[in-house]
């Protein structure tokens, strides 16, 4: 069984998930495996506008089953939002799938960041890298 992969060699905007949406109708699955709802991609189908931040982008495409894999680091409510925002819309999210290996992040460890930075007097920029790192030890 033939894949095709469509992988970013950059941390910034590099069109991943314009080039996924346009690949969307030819694949089986959209599988986000890695990243956080600190950024995401918007994706324009004729005039309407979705910001996608932990939903793949394949979410948008009928046929397509959507994965959310186990490199993703999932804040539920964030998660909860995004698919109520979309189940508004018409998009239908039933096919989605989560990866029982996905990270949580929880408010639990936005506190523990913050009380941590505040101890130690800085800031990483990002609310579960810490976190990530002191689990990993």
């Amino acid at each position: 069984m033939p894949a095709l992969v469509l992988l970013g060699a950059q941390w910034g905007d590099e069109g991943k998930g314009k080039a996924t949406d346009l690949l969307g109708d030819r694949v089986d699955y959209v599988v986000r495996y890695q990243g956080g709802n600190n950024a995401g991609h918007t994706v324009v189908i004729g005039d309407q506008k979705y910001a996608l931040h932990l939903l793949p982008s394949g979410i948008l495409s009928p046929n397509v089953i959507p994965v959310i894999g186990n490199g993703v680091v999932i804040d539920p409510s964030v998660l909860l939002e995004e698919i109520r925002g979309l189940n508004e819309r018409g998009i239908d999210t039933s096919k989605l799938l989560i990866s029982t290996n996905a990270h949580l992040i929880t408010p639990y460890h936005r506190t523990i960041d913050k009380v941590s930075e505040r101890f130690l007097g800085k800031s990483n920029g990002s609310p579960c890298c810490s976190c990530l790192r002191r689990s990993s030890l």
